[in-house]
């Protein structure tokens, strides 16, 4: 999870390689007007998000095993919404930059539909999770393998 640019797509498949997960990008569920709007510079209301986000949940509650979806869920209301979607256990790993990183990242990728004017709205919705949340924050300003093996061992610590 994070803002738009923080890598949750190449994290989330790196990581389903490493421990053996299906990966499934969160923006592949977006509805087609979700992602004409975001196209457009319009940042997401609540109401367009819901449906999205019910979706995301449901995907993670079908059997097939361990299942990573790369999911913006800036807010703990959120959060919340897609584990109860989910009726079972969810982690949430918060991927987190500087917003000049993450403008970077997003200045250099080519070919999706969010545009960088959205990084300010991005981070104004941010609300990291909290010591209550099943979830964990890792610094991306590394590697992409120095970040799946923080991702992985934190994991491998945490209880199912």
């Amino acid at each position: 999870m994070g803002v738009a640019g923080c890598g949750k797509s190449a994290v989330g498949a790196a990581l389903a390689g490493r421990i053996g997960a299906n990966y499934l990008d969160g923006d592949d569920l977006h509805p087609p007007a979700n992602i004409e709007k975001m196209s457009r510079g319009e940042p997401l209301t609540d109401e367009d998000r819901w449906p999205w986000l019910t979706l995301v949940g449901r995907t993670l509650a079908q059997p097939g095993g361990t299942l990573i979806i790369g999911c913006s869920a800036l807010k703990r209301r959120y959060r919340d919404h897609i584990a109860r979607e989910a009726r079972g256990p969810v982690t949430f790993v918060h991927l987190s930059g500087t917003k000049e990183l993450i403008a970077a990242r997003m200045a250099a990728r080519a070919g999706h539909f969010m545009p960088t004017s959205l990084i300010d709205s991005q981070f104004a919705a941010l609300e990291p999770p909290a010591q209550d949340e099943n979830a964990m924050t890792v610094d991306i300003d590394d590697t992409l393998e120095s970040i799946v093996d923080r991702i992985a061992a934190k994991l491998e610590e945490t209880p199912s």
